[in-house]
């Protein structure tokens, strides 16, 4: 059997994980698939899905910021053949990143995806919009975990929609690796050790400080002097060991060059799915909880069709898509009541109360304290 363009179910699924897992580009999954000539008809029948929030002219093209591995490709082909709107994806590793792009102007976002501490600096700068809640009805806030959707909220306004929560633990391939890893002590020690030349951290200092900051007993936010010159002598120490820095790790650990890195839930919960023996951990020690939210930057250049594609994916039909795609857990309870029990019920991506105890939201200050700026520059050119 095959499909009508003459690629096979087979073929069809393999080129979809090698577009998920970054090792082809959209273009390339587009053509082989017979996809690409679809969505160009079904692009141009705006408002194809009769949706009233597609009413208004949205131009042919808007830009989304996000991060590595964080959406379901076929949920923007869809935005696309109901809209007639391109989305283009720019893709970034970590906060400090998005916000010196922001900060130098000329980014071109319509929409971004910012992670919760650093929506208080960014409404400070007046660089993201109050959201018109009017023009998100799918939105529904009584639906929403305030355990993890507060920092959207300043002074009473919504500046930000949020997208999903998750943690930050280890990944580790378990057929290469022997020695147990429950704490991040235990990771920097095998990253040196048995895992010399395989191991990853994030190009991102908020979590490659903090992890290191609390496998030295410290505080995953701390800006104290002393504590931080302990977690720069111990990455630099580690530095020689490591395989690399990067925020975008699947590629290494599915390739079996790395064999443990530094994790978020939804990276985690797509390589254990294709890769039983990769492992994902929470620090028994410590570590980062978060949630990532959508906002619009005042700058953006097509805010109808920002607003267009928050809406989109605000409808629990669409997010619960992403969700199974991404691995990452919901914040919305009509979206948790759609999901497959094999999500809700997987451990990785719902941990346990007792296992989100030790771990703590990133702190605001954090974005922009010099001090531990400095630590990252100094970690990645030793």
């Amino acid at each position: 059997m095959s499909t009508s363009d003459g690629i096979t179910p087979q073929r069809f699924t393999d080129e979809f994980m090698r577009l998920k897992r970054g090792s082809v580009t959209r273009r390339h999954f587009l053509g082989v698939t017979g996809l690409g000539l679809a969505v160009a008809v079904l692009g141009g029948r705006a408002g194809f899905f009769g949706s009233p929030a597609f009413a208004q002219d949205l131009g042919s093209r808007m830009s989304l910021a996000t991060w590595p591995n964080y959406h379901d490709p076929a949920t923007f082909e869809a935005f696309t053949a109901a809209t007639g709107v391109a989305v283009e994806l720019n893709v970034f590793g970590s906060n400090e990143e998005m916000l010196a792009k922001l900060q130098a102007g000329g980014a071109g976002w319509d929409l971004f995806v910012p992670t919760n501490y650093t929506i208080s600096t960014y409404v400070k700068l007046g660089l993201i919009d109050t959201i018109d809640l009017s023009k998100v009805p799918n939105f529904d806030g009584r639906a929403e975990s305030t355990r993890f959707t507060g920092e959207g909220t300043i002074d009473g306004k919504t500046f930000a929609l949020p997208k999903n929560w998750g943690t930050t633990g280890m990944a580790f391939n378990s057929a290469k690796l022997t020695t147990p890893i429950t704490t991040w002590k235990e990771f920097f020690e095998v990253a040196a050790g048995e895992g010399d030349g395989r191991a990853m951290v994030h190009d991102y200092q908020l979590t490659t400080i903090g992890c290191a900051l609390v496998s030295l007993g410290h505080d995953f936010n701390s800006t104290d002097p002393a504590q931080l010159a302990e977690a720069e002598a111990l990455l630099v120490g580690v530095k020689p060991h490591l395989f690399a820095i990067n925020s975008d790790y699947q590629p290494g650990m599915r390739a079996t060059d790395a064999w443990m890195t530094m994790c978020w839930t939804n990276d985690g919960a797509q390589l254990n799915r294709d890769m039983p023996e990769i492992r994902f951990v929470l620090g028994k020690d410590g570590g980062e909880i978060w949630t990532d939210f959508y906002a619009i930057p005042s700058s953006a250049a097509n805010k109808p069709a920002g607003y267009a594609l928050l809406n989109f994916l605000m409808d629990p039909k669409n997010a619960v898509r992403e969700h199974i795609a991404n691995g990452a857990p919901a914040t919305d309870s009509r979206v948790i009541a759609l999901l497959p029990a094999e999500v809700t019920q997987n451990k990785i991506v719902y941990p346990d109360e007792a296992a989100l105890t030790p771990l703590e939201f990133g702190a605001a200050v954090t974005l922009t304290d010099p001090a531990r700026a400095e630590v990252m520059a100094r970690f990645k050119s030793a």
